[in-house]
């Protein structure tokens, strides 16, 4: 049964969920977590697969849209340039990027071991929020053995809220989180295609948090550091068979979503969106790629689309987050708890 914590009546968004309402509605995608407490760290990562099979012989195809570039990802340059995915996606902290990044190399030079010497080098792609208002980022606590248990915990059920990278996070004074929903678009032929978001949300100013188009108060022990100084990325998937331009196209979409949520993408927030299509796994042995690809008159639901489904995923994260404390004692305040009091 999908739920729909924030809008059981509809009112608000227009499009009908999937199943899960979560990213693992396209089939074939998974997640997984590693979610690391210790005494000062409050951290992890999570992964996503695109599907099962090896990502560097049989790619997907991607696009990336990069809002406000304060950040400091791994493989968005080499993304945007062939517009493909060959490795899973990890999210974790600013400092983790290094150690998942050689963990995702050394995955696909273990599944493929010609690369970087008959083969071209791979592109990893790790993308990253700063938990380091609640987390003791200068503990580098993110390792190369958490990633892969990351990856190998992927699985169709996703865990939302204050889990694997989005445990030590910060959203617009709120815990956390990584939040998840999915959007069914119908086509005039009678075809439907799912198109989900993942998001890790670190983002957004004390006190402008917008739940369907309601602005909700940040309590007191969320309001210090009022500026906007976290971050956010977006993860969209979709079965539809989208060309790694028009999932650019959708990927841009997430600035509506952000805005609707009240959000301005700070000076120093990293706002990051990748979207990658199932429909078409390419192959790198093959002289020509023959794929299907989506009339662009017919797009346009998939844009409408993209912003409900990252507005709902980000609040799906806030409802799920549970109370977390910092490494230096500051204790954020839980979405669910302001509205339910």
């Amino acid at each position: 049964m999908t739920e729909r914590l924030f809008d059981s009546a509809g009112a608000w968004w227009d499009l009908p969920a999937g199943p899960a309402n979560s990213i693992a509605d396209v089939p074939g995608v998974t997640v997984g977590h590693l979610t690391h407490r210790s005494q000062t760290a409050r951290t992890g990562v999570t992964a996503i697969l695109p599907h099962d099979g090896d990502l560097f012989r049989n790619p997907v195809p991607a696009g990336v849209a990069v809002l406000n570039g304060f950040g400091k990802s791994a493989g968005l340059m080499q993304l945007a340039e062939l517009g493909r995915i060959e490795t899973p996606i990890l999210l974790t902290n600013t400092f983790g990027v290094a150690a998942c990044t050689t963990a995702l190399i050394r995955r696909a030079i273990a599944q493929n071991p010609e690369i970087g010497r008959g083969r071209p080098t791979v592109n990893p792609l790790v993308l990253e929020c700063n938990d380091g208002r609640v987390s003791d980022i200068q503990a580098l606590a993110v390792t190369e053995a958490m990633a892969e248990e990351a990856i190998s915990a992927a699985g169709a059920e996703v865990a939302q809220g204050t889990v694997g990278a989005g445990t030590g996070m910060r959203t617009f004074g709120f815990a956390g989180a990584i939040g998840s929903a999915s959007r069914r678009v119908a086509l005039p032929s009678g075809r439907t295609h799912t198109l989900a978001a993942l998001v890790l949300s670190n983002f957004g100013r004390p006190g402008d948090l917008r739940l369907l188009g309601e602005r909700i108060e940040t309590p007191e022990a969320g309001r210090a550091d009022p500026q906007d100084k976290g971050s956010v990325i977006i993860v969209y998937a979709t079965d539809a068979p989208l060309d790694s331009r028009q999932l650019t196209r959708v990927a841009r979409r997430a600035g509506a979503a952000l805005g609707r949520l009240g959000s301005y993408w700070g000076d120093q927030s990293g706002d990051v969106a990748i979207a990658f299509s199932t429909a078409n796994r390419l192959d790198i042995d093959s002289e020509a790629d023959a794929i299907e690809r989506l009339a662009e008159a017919r797009i346009d639901p998939f844009l409408h689309a993209a912003v409900e489904a990252a507005e709902e995923a980000v609040l799906n994260g806030l409802w799920h987050a549970s109370p977390v404390s910092g490494y230096d004692g500051l204790r954020l305040p839980v979405l669910r708890d302001q509205l339910l009091s």
